[in-house]
């Protein structure tokens, strides 16, 4: 399987995680189903690349002598096939696990879907960028339900 094809399929099962994530109802099966169905299958399939890479077994595509300790390595990586897909199934992984996070944690605190969609579609995006957002928004509320509790 090339890494065009590798990265073409992780690419779509991260937006169907997306989209069920964003679009179906939050009950324990479909977030179970996003959970293992989505981000473990991209968890399991970095794991793979990666230690195929590691081990020698899988040739990302011209990045030999590439490694994780410089930053001169790891651009070596990133500029091969296999290195940039590798590189991109950890981040819709990632990226996947954190919306579900924040899905969660936004239904626990009230917010409607469509104050948690931009939230979501931000960690879509730039995963960084839309959990630092939700860290924003999600305090306040977080806060006054701490206050209620304790009382």
């Amino acid at each position: 399987m090339s890494w065009d094809t590798i990265f073409l399929l992780a690419n779509y099962w991260a937006f169907a995680g997306w989209i069920a994530l964003a679009f179906l109802p939050r009950g324990p099966k479909i977030l179970a189903a996003i959970l293992y169905v989505g981000v473990f299958l991209l968890c399991l399939a970095y794991t793979v690349l990666i230690v195929g890479f590691l081990t020698g077994g899988i040739d990302p595509g011209g990045a030999s002598g590439a490694d994780f300790t410089t930053l001169k390595g790891v651009m070596k990586l990133f500029d091969s096939p296999g290195g940039a897909t590798m590189g991109w199934i950890h981040y819709l992984a990632f990226d996947l696990f954190t919306g579900m996070w924040i899905a969660r944690d936004a239904d626990q605190k009230g917010f409607s879907r469509a104050v948690q969609f931009p939230f979501l579609f931000l960690t879509l995006m730039a995963g960084p960028v839309g959990l630092f957002a939700w860290l924003i928004i999600r305090e306040r509320r977080a806060r006054a339900q701490t206050t209620q509790t304790k009382k």
